[in-house]
């Protein structure tokens, strides 16, 4: 059941990349426009595990900065960050719930001051939602297995994909990749 749920969710991805690619080749941003739309409700809540806790159980959990930048969608200062400039081979985790996100090799030097990534390890892993804070309009990037801010994607990234996940380390935990 988890096999087609999972080809189900991939195929309606395909579809939603497919249908905002114009997007990318008219020249169009992800300030202007998100390229996904909300998928907190789609992606969120076909995951079996998803992980529910109360905001005292995460404060009990996490560090004062993670919690500020995973529950209260904080973020931290430009080049302050743990990993912004971590060039060691690893993966990612989510800091609160463990979640694999990025692969060290889709890593790059986005000179943003933050970990910038050119693709999740999964799509399936991540939760996208409009964010119109600050009075601009963004895409906001979740967890999809505990709901917590990560950062936002833009469409200014490198090839192959063209999109840039701006993520804050605070959000994330470092395995590094045994040699």
């Amino acid at each position: 059941m988890m096999r087609f749920m999972l080809i189900g969710v991939v195929l309606i991805a395909g579809i939603i990349f497919w249908n905002y690619s114009d997007n990318f080749t008219k020249g169009k941003n992800l300030q202007s426009k998100p390229f996904i739309s909300d998928s907190t409700k789609k992606q969120g809540a076909q995951m079996d595990d998803k992980i529910i806790k109360t905001d005292e159980e995460w404060k009990k959990e996490l560090t004062p900065e993670q919690y500020r930048i995973l529950r209260e969608k904080g973020t931290e200062r430009a080049f302050t960050g743990e990993y912004w400039d971590n060039h060691e081979l690893g993966i990612y985790i989510c800091a609160a719930c463990g979640t694999e996100l990025f692969e060290s090799n889709t890593k790059f030097d986005s000179g943003c001051g933050w970990p910038s990534y050119f693709e999740p390890i999964d799509s399936s892993r991540i939760i996208y939602k409009e964010d119109k804070s600050f009075g601009m309009t963004r895409t906001e990037v979740m967890c999809a297995k505990c709901g917590g801010h990560l950062g936002h994607v833009f469409d200014d990234g490198p090839p192959p994909t063209g999109l840039r996940y701006c993520i804050n380390s605070g959000a994330m935990k470092f395995i590094k990749k045994e040699k």
